[in-house]
């Protein structure tokens, strides 16, 4: 089968060619059986071609040779291949040029091989523009500049209240509030109904709120037991809805309505960005002490798990040794975690997670030991350990159940403690007024109501400090006031420091 898909069949004696077949360079088209001169048809030589293929022209030349003399025939055959050279190069030359001339455009590939006749020197000729610009190097796309405030993190809050908390829950989430958070916000099963639907009637009617979106009510209330297993049910549920609705944050924090800021969303938001996404910052030691027997060998049940009425915690008779397959971990119940780590215990594609929560539905005061027993015995968040709760606590000697609450008396140390949140208060202490006016930017003074509707200005309230205008705009602009200078004293210690590797599950 020829170059050019012609069905030419030739003998082995054939290998021979004409120099015109070698003048087309092996290329696409060889003469065929029917194209065979006269000259060599009458040879008689070793070719050998079947009755079918032969000449039309042998047929006129073998009529024509018997009317005239030999030499007139040879002279008239000549004659009518040179006509026919020159025909071809005429032709070849007009192609030439016009694929030379065409200097502004390229050959196509199928350009290319209809030309594939050409002798090799002119094809040589047109083919390093076609592998000029085939091989022409690109300059390397820019990547797309990175979204504004993409440097700034997003922070996740719980702040959950029980019955009487609706008030200072919500002076707690202005006070908290930033259009670049995610908020959620929960009244137990203890509240009544009445303030349960009048916290998600408020939320609903906030301009802001419903504007940015970021605010979300647990409207089917859990029940929560300070000294049980639920509250750590509570807060892992917590977790699964902001998992939920975005994985576009970077730390959870749970609060309590009790709970209140010492400084602004800018200061802590402008800290943040500067530490590393994978910290965790939750107090902890294994130093068991008193809890050893007070807490880790009673064995307990939390009616929070059946019943509909909140009732306290109530212990079994039998007692039990400590765990053996892990290594028991004690400190705050408020932590600061990274989406990864609450990834890991909602998630549980370990089974380490799972296995202590069982473990602490039956342990006094769970919420102080889950979360830093898990950390602790997972090799691979050991690392990423702040040894820190974020919160300034005093406890009163001996301690109780719960902290010391903070009053005015409290506030020079408050202040002195850099920590960016500070537990517990009691409802409408005239040291929440004075903490937004000389922390917070004079957000506001009088009552807990008053106080209750105005958020703490920053960056996010655009030059005239309208925040209901500018909600959902420029969320990540940033002002930073003195508190951002104190919250970074305690990163300093705690985390750009010796200490945070010296103190990680010690």
């Amino acid at each position: 089968m020829g170059a050019n898909g012609r069905g030419e069949h030739h003998s082995p004696s054939s290998a021979k060619t004409s120099p015109r077949g070698a003048a087309g360079g092996g290329g696409g088209e060889q003469y065929s059986s029917a194209a065979k001169s006269p000259r060599a048809g009458g040879g008689g030589g070793g070719e050998h071609y079947s009755s079918s293929s032969k000449s039309p022209r042998a047929g006129i030349c073998g009529g024509v040779s018997s009317l005239l003399p030999s030499g007139a025939v040879a002279s008239l055959l000549e004659s009518r291949w040179a006509i026919s050279a020159a025909l071809t190069v005429f032709l070849f030359l007009a192609v030439t040029l016009t694929v030379t001339s065409s200097s502004s455009s390229s050959l196509s590939p199928v350009s290319a091989s209809f030309f594939s006749f050409l002798p090799a020197g002119r094809a040589d000729y047109v083919e390093p523009k076609v592998q000029q610009q085939q091989q022409q190097p690109q300059a390397p796309a820019t990547p797309p500049p990175p979204p504004l405030g993409a440097g700034v993190p997003r922070l996740a809050y719980l702040i959950s209240g029980s019955k009487g908390d609706l008030d200072r829950l919500w002076r707690a989430l202005h006070a908290l509030y930033h259009p670049r958070n995610l908020y959620v916000v929960h009244l137990d099963r203890e509240a009544p109904v009445g303030e349960r639907l009048e916290l998600a009637a408020r939320v609903a009617n906030s301009t802001v709120f419903r504007r940015v979106g970021n605010v979300e009510v647990i409207r089917r209330a859990n029940m929560v037991t300070y000294r049980g297993p639920t509250m750590v049910a509570n807060t892992l549920h917590a977790c699964a809805v902001l998992l939920r609705r975005s994985r576009d944050w970077d730390w959870f924090i749970n609060l309590s309505a009790s709970d209140y800021p010492l400084m602004s969303q800018d200061d802590v938001l402008h800290v943040f960005s500067t530490l590393p996404r994978n910290v965790n910052f939750i107090e902890h030691t294994s130093r068991l002490g008193w809890k050893e027997g007070q807490r880790a060998q009673p064995l307990i049940v939390d009616p929070g798990l059946y019943a509909s009425q909140k009732q306290d915690i109530f212990y079994a008779a039998t007692r039990r040794e400590l765990p053996t397959a892990f290594r028991l971990y004690t400190g705050s119940a408020w932590v600061a975690l990274t989406r990864d780590f609450a990834e890991y215990v909602v998630w549980g594609w370990d089974n380490l997670p799972r296995t202590l929560l069982m473990y602490y539905a039956n342990f006094v005061s769970s919420p102080e030991g889950y979360f830093q027993t898990v950390l602790c015995n997972a090799p691979r968040f050991v690392p990423t350990v702040a040894n820190h709760d974020l919160h300034h606590i005093q406890w009163d000697v001996p301690p109780r159940q719960h902290p010391h609450a903070l009053t005015l008396g409290d506030m020079d140390r408050m202040v002195r403690s850099d920590a960016p949140f500070a537990r517990k208060f009691a409802r409408d202490d005239p040291v929440l007024d004075a903490i937004d006016a000389q922390l917070l930017g004079g957000r506001g003074g009088g009552n807990g109501t008053a106080a209750a509707g105005m958020f703490v200005r920053g960056g996010w309230c655009g030059e005239q400090g309208d925040c209901v205008g500018a909600a959902g705009a420029d969320d990540w602009v940033l002002r930073p006031g003195p508190g951002a200078e104190r919250l970074r004293r305690l990163m300093d210690r705690i985390v750009r420091s010796e200490a945070f590797a010296n103190r990680q599950c010690k």
